[in-house]
């Protein structure tokens, strides 16, 4: 591992962090890992995802943005299957960010894992608050009801971004999330569903407040 000299991102600077890195690096040296979950009809490359990514491993974590089975298989035995093999990878210092249909997966997961971790990110998450637009492809992580404490256990710290103009997921799943999780809902009026097509190949917001929490 080599540093460089540092690079400011907002009013922070950080050194910039070169590696190479296989899973069996990470689970030696046991580094900082994240998680990007994409959402129903989703890809890694899409979106802010990319971006994320990028500045994340700038600071030096480890990210991974698996693909999971969608809308083909999307249900909570297929997307926990292609999930295991990442399991190994979660710790005290890991940060999950998911993006719409990827947040019920989250949730899922949350309730599910033995491991705290650092951070859980939740934007446009849908809950079963309608409408959603593609309810049928998210219901099968839905049906059952979730368990809220087990999810608030589960992280040291969340975060939740929802727009009113969302046109798939309505605000009103955005403000169960946060009455459930006990914190404030980051409210934005024009951000669509922020994706590609509302402008959003970067999300600065998110970096920003996720920043805070990595300072606390």
């Amino acid at each position: 591992m080599t540093f460089s000299p540092t690079f400011r991102l907002g009013r922070r600077s950080f050194p910039i962090i070169y590696q190479e890195y296989t899973p069996s690096k990470v689970r030696a040296a046991k580094m900082k890992t994240a998680f990007i979950i994409h959402g129903t009809g989703g890809y890694p490359e899409e979106n802010w995802f990319p971006w994320l990514k990028e500045k994340l491993e700038g600071i030096g974590y480890i990210v991974f943005v698996p693909q999971f089975p969608t809308p083909q298989n999307q249900d909570p035995d297929h997307w926990f299957a292609v999930f295991r093999d990442y399991q190994a990878h979660l710790g005290k210092d890991t940060i999950i960010v998911a993006h719409s249909g990827g947040c019920a997966f989250l949730l899922r997961l949350l309730e599910n894992t033995p491991v705290r971790i650092k951070a859980a990110v939740f934007v446009a998450p849908p809950v079963g608050i309608m409408p959603i637009r593609y309810f049928q492809a998210d219901r099968a992580f839905l049906e059952k009801p979730l368990n809220w404490e087990k999810i608030r256990q589960a992280s040291s710290s969340f975060l939740i971004f929802h727009s009113e103009d969302d046109p798939f997921v309505c605000i009103g799943n955005g403000e169960k999330v946060s009455q459930e999780l006990g914190v404030p809902l980051i409210r934005l009026k024009n951000a669509g569903h922020f994706n590609s097509k509302s402008g959003y190949t970067t999300f600065e917001l998110l970096l920003d407040n996720l920043l805070h929490i990595l300072d606390a």
